[in-house]
């Protein structure tokens, strides 16, 4: 549905978008996931309209979006900030975009959008009667009232608490499914892109380092950039003993850790692996690693562990209630996890 060839934008001497290449699907939630500065908005910015690239192209359906101006684009924005216009009440702002439309049938859309996110009787108040839940859904059926093919999202639940994200974030999705819109959305919040995501693409200084659905992306990250960033990961580093279609042995400084990824990395190769937090257990298991506690963290569900290893790198695991109870700093410990939990990091 949308197809961006060759992005590039560029701001004096920094490159906000290096390249970009990326094709979304009718229907998809499209995640766009990086820090500060990593180009996403400004991705989201040259497809909405508001940024003109040096060079590429963006097509919808066919159509090269580049040759309209951001109005006439068939898509719509809906901003971090919501944008709602203060001295319009709730109506007029939801209403703002139909114009187009006799005031009868502008009306009953406006009535449709409140009631499709359950709003139906607040037309009269005006944004700074609202609270921020509400706020975000009179910006989200604003966003709708136009019927786009598709909606950019610009960190929609950003000002949000906790729990009312996670509900609203919730809602947006039975929305989505409900509509069959195609979102594309902007955040640097992990688990707002793993809980919401159809595919994620994760940016870094411009560029898309790794495409592809969640689980794919957390559990095979391209590099020690991904895994890093979409959630914790003990990185480590060793050499390659032995490689083949059952597998790679990888020795950590005397430790043989396998995985089940198969390389055709050369025995003696340098090479860095990752491991899950979640993914390591107090006892021994296929792969093996000794330390010391040196850190303990209460979150109430589990116990957050960090361990120095013989090798002398900090790993940190995730413990229940249950096995956590009792350990304290210095307390020796066993680290295990199995292969197919150790990750394969390109350079």
């Amino acid at each position: 549905m949308l197809v961006i060839a060759g992005l590039v934008r560029r701001f004096g001497p920094v490159t906000a978008l290096a390249g970009i290449d990326l094709e979304v699907k009718a229907g998809e939630v499209f995640v766009l996931l990086g820090g500060s500065g990593s180009g996403k908005t400004t991705l989201l910015r040259c497809i909405a309209g508001f940024e003109q690239p040096d060079s590429g192209t963006v097509q919808l359906n066919g159509t090269n979006l580049l040759t309209l101006p951001a109005y006439r684009r068939p898509l719509n924005t809906m901003f971090q900030s919501y944008a709602l216009f203060p001295h319009m009440s709730v109506a007029d702002n939801i209403g703002f975009g139909l114009r187009h439309l006799d005031r009868a049938s502008r009306r009953q859309r406006v009535q449709e959008m409140l009631d499709l996110v359950r709003l139906p009787a607040i037309g009269a108040r005006r944004p700074d009667q609202l609270s921020g839940g509400q706020r975000q859904r009179v910006a989200l059926a604003r966003a709708l009232a136009r019927r786009p093919a598709l909606l950019l999202l610009d960190e929609p639940l950003s000002a949000l608490d906790r729990a009312l994200r996670e509900g609203t974030r919730a809602e947006l999705l039975a929305l989505q499914r409900q509509l069959g819109t195609t979102f594309v959305l902007v955040t640097h919040d992990q688990d707002e892109a793993l809980g919401m995501a159809t595919r994620i693409g994760v940016m870094r200084e411009g560029r898309l380092v790794q495409v592809g659905p969640p689980d794919e992306v957390y559990e095979r990250p391209a590099n020690t950039f991904v895994a890093s960033f979409l959630g914790a990961a003990n990185v480590l580093e060793g050499r390659v003993v032995s490689s083949g279609e059952q597998g790679t042995v990888v020795d950590i400084c005397g430790h043989m850790i396998r995985s089940t990824i198969s390389t055709a990395l050369s025995p003696g190769t340098s090479l860095k692996l990752a491991v899950r937090p979640e993914q390591i257990t107090l006892g021994t298991a296929a792969n093996t690693l000794a330390g010391r506690l040196i850190d303990i963290a209460y979150r109430g569900d589990s116990y957050i562990l960090t361990a120095e290893t013989t090798c002398g790198v900090a790993i940190r695991l995730a413990a229940t209630p249950v096995a956590g109870r009792g350990l304290s700093r210095g307390s020796q410990v066993t680290l295990g996890w199995s292969p197919d939990a150790t990750i394969l990091l390109r350079a």
